[in-house]
């Protein structure tokens, strides 16, 4: 029966050489396949569980996520071209596909964690998601890994797409991208506890792997965006975000070598508050002018604290109250700050101290910071763009790897243009909007040169003359 699937499938489709033969054929635990427009993803997607299919027929489980169900439309349409042929049956109500021999693959989509709390105890040995991107929060899909697993002992696997840009963008390039940027490289990762190693690699796929799509479809996409979108989306450029809410960010602008701050220059530390998600911390110097090359008023931001485990993307470390107030401390030893600002919220009293409260008990005081969105979004932005010299009025030393990392990457609140997505990784941002806010820049209007004026009253042989002039110009 097996054999019979994979002929019939054959008389449908069969991969093209080179990304989808590689995807179909790649024996690790997870696979990011795709990177750009025009691939073959969705194909490549649909022919591996097809093939999975026909090696373990009954025991094969399979699930394809997206995050809106209304998304997975063509890709169903497309299953049923392919699956159709060799048998499949297409269950409406359930939105599944069961196979002769008893493989079942269905479809669903996953919003946010509630969504993935009801795969709990459901078993898969095929878990698909597509735009991987599109997800704001990895944790939802690392709950859909956990649901990989097989009483038949069936090799489990996970298997996703995903282009550049998105309010998922930094998970994704973290966990696939950042290791190994051109691909085609196994990343391992070690579970201490029980020594056992997972692996997982990106198998970039471009357009011009896809002898489906004509030359027509490439010259679409340049008409489409700027150059910087364009090459997102055909070379599966990851350092190019769409759509970023601080498109004025420019590492060679802002990004400088750490160098000994002057000790006369006053500090201030911003705080934003986390547990299951990261908390942040960073700190900065405001500029006197006395370096040159640092415009007086210029914020420098010369350390930061980003409570994220290694390797992981907008997931926080749940460290206690106390131990983060200690470790703020711990890293100020011999610094004096001129100002400490937090997120309002940790100032609330529920039923017990509050979080402030706590940490002032461990020697790191905060006052409330001006939590306006829009406003502080504002200062960012003016500072990132500079004075009238052209010169940026908000530095940041490379060794701040979670704000630079995060802070391009933040995107437009599809409702509320003037604000980011808070589903993005928002945390170190909001820190530097509580520092900006302490120190609001207004850039320097341009001063215009006055304008002469004549003065002089004429004659009144001049304003004869004048007269004459113009009834002469009407004849």
């Amino acid at each position: 029966m097996a054999a019979q699937h994979e002929r019939g499938l054959v008389r449908v489709w069969r991969p093209h050489p080179g990304p989808q033969e590689w995807l179909l054929s790649c024996p690790a635990f997870e696979v990011l396949f795709g990177g750009a427009r025009g691939g073959g993803k969705t194909d490549g997607m649909l022919g591996d569980w097809a093939c999975h299919a026909s090696r373990y027929g009954q025991h094969a489980i399979g699930k394809f996520f997206r995050r809106e169900l209304e998304q997975l439309k063509e890709t169903m349409h497309r299953a049923k071209a392919l699956y159709g042929p060799i048998g499949a049956v297409w269950h409406e109500s359930d939105k599944m596909f069961t196979f002769p021999d008893g493989a079942r693959l269905g479809f669903a989509y996953l919003d946010n964690d509630a969504d993935a709390e009801k795969y709990q105890g459901h078993s898969y040995t095929r878990v698909y998601v597509e735009e991987l991107q599109n997800f704001p929060d990895p944790l939802p899909i690392a709950k859909l890994r956990a649901t990989l697993r097989s009483g038949a002992g069936v090799p489990c696997r996970f298997r996703a797409t995903a282009n550049p840009g998105g309010p998922g963008h930094q998970h994704v390039k973290v966990r696939y991208i950042d290791p190994a940027p051109g691909g085609m490289v196994p990343i391992y990762e070690r579970d201490e506890e029980t020594g056992i190693t997972l692996d997982r690699i990106y198998i970039p796929s471009k357009v011009k792997d896809n002898p489906s799509l004509d030359a027509r479809y490439i010259v679409q996409l340049k008409m489409l965006g700027s150059a910087e979108l364009v090459r997102a989306w055909l070379d599966g450029d990851w350092d190019v975000i769409q759509g970023a809410f601080f498109d004025n960010w420019r590492s060679d602008r802002h990004m400088i070598k750490p160098f000994a701050i002057p000790k006369h220059w006053p500090r201030i530390r911003a705080f934003d508050w986390g547990s299951a998600k990261p908390f942040a911390v960073i700190w900065a110097a405001l500029s006197d002018g006395s370096i040159p090359a640092i415009p007086r008023g210029c914020l420098v931001v010369y350390r930061e604290w980003y409570g994220c485990p290694d390797g992981q993307a907008n997931v926080g470390i749940k460290l206690k109250n106390e131990l983060i107030a200690q470790g703020i401390v711990a890293r100020e030893e011999g610094e004096e700050m001129a100002d400490a600002v937090a997120d309002p919220a940790i100032f609330a009293e529920e039923g017990g101290p509050s979080i402030a409260e706590v940490m002032h008990r461990e020697g790191c005081r905060f006052r409330r910071a001006d939590n306006k969105r829009p406003p502080g979004w504002q200062q960012i932005r003016s500072r990132l763009e500079g004075d009238g010299d052209g010169r940026p009025m908000l530095m940041v030393f490379d060794t701040c790897r979670h704000l630079i990392r995060t802070l391009p990457a933040l995107q437009h609140d599809q409702h509320r243009p003037e604000d980011v997505d808070t589903d993005g990784e928002d945390h170190a941002a909001d820190a530097l909007r509580y520092l900006c806010m302490t120190r609001p820049y207004h850039r320097p209007q341009p001063v215009e040169k006055p304008r002469e004026i004549d003065t002089r009253i004429p004659t009144f042989n001049q304003l004869l003359e004048m007269h004459e002039a113009q009834r002469g110009s009407r004849i």
